[in-house]
């Protein structure tokens, strides 16, 4: 009897945590804290800053007349956008076929999911993995209104998971290349990846 129930105490502690684990824990991703937001401000504008000038001098930049790139178009800078999501990592390495712009497809690995709450709302996000770089490509409400149709993009790398945890800063997102230069391909964000709120950080899109 008393062997009984340990067992079934043991069972209903293993119950109770994948209920925290699938529905609270996903709200241990709050918006990691920004000591001091003003310095935060100034750094989101100056990767901004670099970015443009990247546009404005460098050989790979996709704009071919660059005397005619004068700035890209952003939202203000907004540490509510910059949230810790919970990983939760595919058993084995299962691809992912992309279809790209032109119509070609590239292949990638599925990483992981990552769960996190903005705007109050609870999201979930495919992230792939190519080569070195994880990847999130997603569309969201303001898709094709104030940003752009294709989707946008976020980049990491892998050391920039702790603890099966990935601090997210939309505040990054940024359009792909073919958003400025349609000579480009670009890979298309999968179905899934269509969060149910508006994004508002990030690049901005305006058409030219």
């Amino acid at each position: 009897m008393l062997r009984n129930r340990f067992l079934l105490v043991g069972l209903f502690l293993i119950v109770l945590a994948i209920i925290y684990y699938s529905f609270f824990d996903a709200g241990n991703t709050d918006t990691p804290a920004v000591t001091n937001p003003e310095s935060y401000r100034l750094e989101v504008l100056q990767k901004r800053k670099d970015k443009e000038e990247f546009f404005r001098t460098s050989s790979e930049s996709p704009f071919t007349d660059k005397t005619k790139f004068k700035s890209l178009v952003y939202f203000n800078p907004d540490p509510a956008y910059r949230v810790s999501a919970r990983l939760e990592p595919f058993a084995d390495k299962k691809k992912l076929v992309v279809p790209l712009t032109d119509g070609s497809e590239e292949v990638y690995e599925k990483y992981a999911h990552a769960v996190f709450t903005i705007n109050d709302e609870l999201c979930r996000l495919l992230v792939l993995k190519h080569e070195n770089t994880l990847s999130v490509l997603f569309k969201d409400q303001t898709s094709g209104k104030e940003t752009y149709g294709g989707g946008r993009y976020l980049d990491f790398s892998p050391d920039d998971v702790k603890e099966n945890r990935l601090v997210i800063d939309f505040n990054e997102a940024y359009n792909p290349y073919c958003a400025y230069n349609h000579e480009y391909a670009c890979p298309l964000p999968p179905a899934e990846n269509s969060l149910p709120v508006a994004v508002r950080a990030g690049e901005k899109y305006v058409e030219k």
